[in-house]
């Protein structure tokens, strides 16, 4: 959502253009956990930790936390993915942005070239941060555009000619 609020700030989004971003991330946060969690419960694939501990490397520890929950398809491939598809649809595919959200944590700000990259960037951090496997990031980035395809092309909030305008 940090991502929104940098977005509709960069741009001095008007309060329709504003509403309109931040319900459309939050429809792919929600609808991506639920299909996510429909995957993860359907397939029940365990973790690279699971796995590792049990035939190769009792000892090793995943860079991140394991959650405690299957691990395919990658809950932030889909997510980041789909409010991607999102954002790009109402502010362009070359969208440049610096997002702060990890600061207070830690961590230092990141710079993406747009949407797309960042979402990519984000699902592959799992993998790197050893809590899932490729096929879940790449399966779970599919998962997510299909699903802000989907939203960019049901979810209405106002009439088409509007949106057009928003863009140039």
């Amino acid at each position: 959502m940090n991502i929104t609020r940098v977005t509709c700030t960069q741009t001095n989004a008007d309060f329709i253009t504003s509403a309109e971003a931040y319900a459309r991330v939050a429809i792919s946060l929600v609808d991506g956990f639920i299909s996510c969690w429909d995957e993860k419960f359907r397939s029940k694939l365990i973790r690279p930790e699971t796995y590792i501990n049990q035939y190769i490397d009792e000892n090793w520890v995943p860079v991140l936390q394991t959650p405690p929950f299957p691990e395919y398809t990658s809950g932030h491939s889909v997510i980041s993915s789909s409010a991607a598809v999102a954002l790009t649809n109402l502010f362009g595919e070359n969208f440049a942005f610096t997002d702060s959200t990890e600061i207070e944590f830690g961590l230092t700000a990141r710079s993406s070239k747009s949407f797309i990259a960042a979402s990519e960037e984000a699902a592959v951090s799992r993998m790197y941060g050893g809590i899932h496997y490729k096929p879940a990031i790449d399966e779970g980035m599919v998962q997510g555009r299909s699903l802000g395809d989907w939203i960019v092309k049901n979810i209405r909030t106002r009439r088409e000619e509007n949106i057009t305008a928003v863009k140039q």
